[in-house]
């Protein structure tokens, strides 16, 4: 069995993912890491800056909203990515599909005992106010919440989390309604409501959208393909990387597993998998140093991560392991970084580095905070570490 020492997987990890050398375009730089998280908004443009030269988020907008080559939508995990967009049933038929019955279960009852529908009649409830609320959309083409609401009255219902506790909210009907519609792939976020820091997006049909329905392909073969594509940017990786990544079963992952052949390494303490055609040793890139947002793919990638990360991930992760801002250097998390309310960029080292990539480190953070010019970021799942480098 083939031996991947630490070494080597931080190799590929900075020669796949587009850190140690940037690419041309954003859509290379998803592919190279399957897909960019989206659940803040601001990741994606910062991931993208990461790995794309002369990138600006105009680039990363023309794709998603005006060629349209990639699609913002929820995927593994119930989290929402940006991915290239024939990928986008692959994942949705792979990850997304099976969320929907526990979802509309869920909202259903909810609807029920809040008395938004009457007892026993919140699937009929809901299926009628889909219906309209797609209906709306469809007459609109791309339309926000409130929009689509006054279209639909229904959607103005409120309903009421965590009832009771410290963390109770009220959430408008329309929010819970476009995330189902979402998550049966009837719908699509499209632009957003503010700056590419804003997380308010307006919605579209499908097929308005993209000009067709989401391509209806064989569970076992979106499996393989999600899988080939994640392996071949992300292996070697164990079953318990996969399962987290993708959020399958164990008799899925296995299962998928075999049907593209995947091959067995050795890893330090573990046995792991790469693609049956990559087992050919990688030689390390040029030194390379990056500081990726909080939730980047290449830190949200695996669910081991001692390689990479060391001890420190209490430090960069927060409570629902959530990722902050981090500092890179060949392969490795060596700090944490966080934006001052006047720009600059403040990092905070874990390990000691020497005067070479130092330097580099230097010239990246004054690439970044002259990048970001006026724009602050306030990472939307922060860890205690950036919010005490930002100030705050």
């Amino acid at each position: 069995m083939r031996r991947v020492a630490e070494a080597e997987r931080r190799a590929r990890l900075g020669a796949r993912h587009a850190l140690a050398s940037r690419v041309g375009s954003v859509e290379e730089a998803t592919d190279a890491v399957v897909a960019l998280h989206s659940s803040d908004p601001a990741t994606v443009f910062l991931s993208a800056r990461a790995r794309v030269d002369a990138f600006e988020p105009g680039k990363l907008e023309d794709a998603l909203y005006t060629r349209k080559t990639l699609v913002r939508m929820l995927g593994m995990r119930r989290t929402l990515f940006v991915v290239p967009r024939d990928l986008a049933p692959v994942m949705h038929e792979a990850c997304t599909k099976a969320l929907i019955p526990r979802e509309r279960t869920r909202l259903v009852r909810m609807l029920e005992d809040q008395g938004v529908a009457r007892a026993g009649r919140g699937e009929r409830w809901l299926d009628r106010v889909e219906d309209e609320t797609l209906s709306a959309l469809g007459s609109r083409g791309e339309a926000s919440a409130r929009e689509v609401t006054a279209d639909v009255p229904e959607l103005a219902n409120k309903l009421v989390f965590g009832r009771g506790s410290a963390w109770e909210a009220s959430v408008g009907v329309s929010t819970r309604v476009l995330f189902m519609l979402a998550t049966e792939g009837r719908i699509v976020r499209t632009r957003p409501l503010g700056a590419w820091t804003s997380g308010q997006y307006r919605w579209s049909p499908v097929e308005r959208w993209l000009g067709a329905p989401l391509r209806a392909i064989d569970h076992d073969e979106a499996c393989a393909d999600l899988l080939r594509r994640w392996l071949g940017r992300f292996g070697p990786a164990t079953t318990t990387d996969i399962r987290w990544w993708t959020g399958w079963t164990a008799r899925l992952t296995a299962s998928t597993l075999e049907a593209i052949g995947a091959a067995e390494v050795r890893l330090k303490d573990d046995v792991a998998f790469v693609l049956p055609d990559d087992l050919d040793a990688v030689e390390p890139p040029e030194p390379w140093v990056a500081l990726l947002p909080g939730l980047d793919p290449s830190i949200m990638g695996w669910k081991e991560r001692a390689w990479y990360l060391g001890r420190h991930e209490t430090d960069l992760f927060d409570r629902n392991g959530n990722a902050g801002p981090t500092v890179w250097a060949n392969g490795r998390v060596i700090g944490a970084w966080g934006q001052t309310a006047d720009g600059r960029i403040v990092t905070k080292l874990m390990t000691r580095i020497d005067a070479g990539t130092r330097s580099i480190l230097e010239a990246e953070r004054e690439r970044l905070r002259d990048w970001l010019g006026d724009v602050r970021i306030r990472t939307r799942f922060g860890t205690a570490l950036e919010r005490s480098l930002a100030g705050r």
